[in-house]
C-alpha cells in the first residue's frame, strides 16, 4: 500500500469519506492531528499529501500555531512533487505557500451543496464538465501563485480549483464531507447561514438529498488521485 500523510486541522473535519475511498484504491492514511499536539513533519513521511480544512484562517497562526509548518510543508511538497491535494482551508494554505493570496470573501460565503465548472484540459485529478460540490468556506483565493493552473470556478468565486506545478491540486470545496459532517458545521454555523436568509434544516437536507452525486464526484476525483499516488 502507497502511504499519505493527512493533516486535520480541527475535529470537526475530519476524512469523512477519505477513510473508505483511499484504501480502496490502494492508499492507506497516516492522519497527523496537530490540534491534538502532534507534530506536521518538515517533509512528507510517505507518497502523498492531503492537508483537511477548518475554521481557522489561513494566516492565523496565532490561533493555530501549526500552519506555518503546514505551509512549509506544502511548500516542500511542491518542490518535491509529492502528490498533494488540499482541501478548503488546505487550499488555501497551498495557495499562500506557493506565494498567492487569501483574502475574506468579498461575495459572502458559500455554505452548502454548489456547483463548479470544470475547464480543465488534461489534467490528471478533474475533467471538464460541472461537479456537485459541498461547499463550505468564507475565505478565498483571490490571487493564485503564479505558476499555478485554474481548473474550476463557481458563480460567486473564480477560484475553485487550482494545479501548481504536475501534481499538487488546491480543490475550495469538499470532497470528503458526509452529510452528517455537514450537520455539525451548519449547526455550528447557524448564526452564519441565518443572516444568508438559509434555514439550517434546508441545508442540511440539500446535501443528503444530493449525497449519491456528492459520492459519485468525489470518489472519482479520489481514484484518479490515487492512480497519481500508486503510478
Amino acid at each position: 500500500m502507497a502511504r499519505a500523510l493527512i493533516v486535520q486541522n480541527t475535529a470537526h473535519e475530519g476524512l469523512g469519506w477519505l477513510q473508505d475511498w483511499l484504501p480502496e484504491h490502494g492508499v492507506d492514511v497516516h492522519p497527523t492531528h496537530p490540534y491534538m499536539g502532534h507534530r506536521v513533519p518538515p517533509s512528507v513521511e510517505g507518497d502523498a499529501l492531503i492537508v483537511l480544512g477548518g475554521p481557522m484562517n489561513a494566516y492565523d497562526d496565532g490561533d493555530a500555531p501549526w500552519l506555518p509548518a503546514t505551509r512549509a510543508l506544502l511548500a516542500t511538497a511542491i518542490d518535491d512533487g509529492v502528490p498533494t491535494i488540499g482541501i478548503c482551508l488546505g487550499a488555501q494554505l497551498l495557495a499562500v505557500a506557493a506565494g498567492g493570496v487569501v483574502e475574506r470573501g468579498g461575495a459572502g460565503p458559500e455554505l452548502g451543496l454548489g456547483t463548479v465548472r470544470v475547464d480543465a484540459v488534461d489534467d490528471l485529478l478533474l475533467e471538464t464538465g460541472t461537479l456537485p460540490v459541498i461547499q463550505w468556506h468564507f475565505d478565498t483565493v483571490t490571487q493564485l501563485p503564479e505558476e499555478a493552473t485554474l481548473l474550476a470556478s463557481s458563480d460567486r468565486y473564480a477560484t475553485q480549483a487550482f494545479r501548481i506545478g504536475e501534481v499538487a491540486w488546491g480543490l475550495q470545496f469538499h470532497i470528503e464531507a458526509t452529510s452528517s459532517m455537514v450537520d455539525d458545521w451548519a449547526r455550528g454555523d447557524a448564526e452564519a447561514l441565518a443572516a444568508e436568509g438559509r434555514a439550517l434544516e434546508d441545508v442540511v437536507a440539500e446535501v443528503r438529498n444530493s449525497e449519491l452525486a456528492l459520492r459519485a464526484a468525489g470518489r472519482s476525483i479520489i481514484e484518479r488521485f490515487a492512480k497519481v499516488v500508486t503510478g
